[in-house]
């Protein structure tokens, strides 16, 4: 039979990787934010496009950011 306090234990665990995984999206996404608002760009609408991109699509939008204009 199994015991109540070994789920609950998993379930907790559980709960707290999925914590912990969102304040890393969250530092993650608002490191971009900051990155996109202090970078100069050629063209001066291409900021305003990334930080509504960064709005818009949070987390995914940070790692397109990352990927296509940090990484260069």
């Amino acid at each position: 039979m199994m015991d109540p306090a070994w789920f609950f234990g998993l379930g907790m665990g559980f709960m707290l990787l999925i914590g912990l995984i969102w304040i890393l999206a969250l530092i993650f996404w608002i490191w971009m934010i900051t990155d996109c608002v202090s970078r100069k760009f050629k063209n001066g609408s291409d900021k305003i496009v990334w930080v509504l991109v960064l709005i818009f699509l949070n987390v995914l939008g940070a790692g397109i950011y990352y990927f296509i204009v940090k990484s260069k």
